[in-house]
């Protein structure tokens, strides 16, 4: 098992960092390799990504979801990572995103990467363009504020 945990400052409340982090269809436009993902109800992800030049498909679980604080996920069907969104307010105007995921590499080439650290370089360059994305909008391009708990929508 793989463990990554990259961080990133975004200039934009925790709110705003949040919110965006929370239209997940919106993914592919800062995630180098994901080609879409569809939100099949409110806790349910279907993921289609080139990972190494190999398409994968794999479904994630939204297990907790705190508005401005958490989202957590897992991996229900296919090879895909659990994980952990945190934002960390700093400021008013400043949050702290950190990305913690854990997953299998599949293969060996997947294996021969992740002991050379390409996965948690490509996390860290998708927190630089989420960066990028939410600051140069300066605000979320849509929201969901709902509680999910031991993958339950709560509120």
């Amino acid at each position: 098992m793989e463990t990554i945990k990259e961080t990133i400052d975004v200039n934009v409340p925790a709110t705003t960092a949040y919110d965006q982090w929370t239209q997940f269809e919106q993914f592919p436009t800062f995630m180098e390799g994901v080609e879409s993902v569809v939100q099949i109800d409110e806790t349910r992800l279907g993921w289609t990504a080139n990972i190494g030049g190999a398409r994968r498909e794999w479904q994630a679980e939204i297990v907790e979801q705190v508005p401005d604080q958490k989202i957590a996920w897992r991996a229900t069907a296919g090879n895909g990572p659990n994980g952990l969104v945190v934002f960390e307010p700093l400021g008013p105007d400043s949050t702290l995103v950190t990305v913690e995921m854990s997953y299998e590499p599949d293969g060996l080439m997947e294996q021969l990467g992740a002991k050379a650290g390409l996965d948690s370089r490509q996390v860290g360059a998708d927190l630089k363009r989420f960066k990028q994305l939410v600051e140069t909008t300066g605000a979320e391009t849509g929201a969901w504020r709902g509680e999910v708990h031991s993958g339950e929508r709560t509120s």
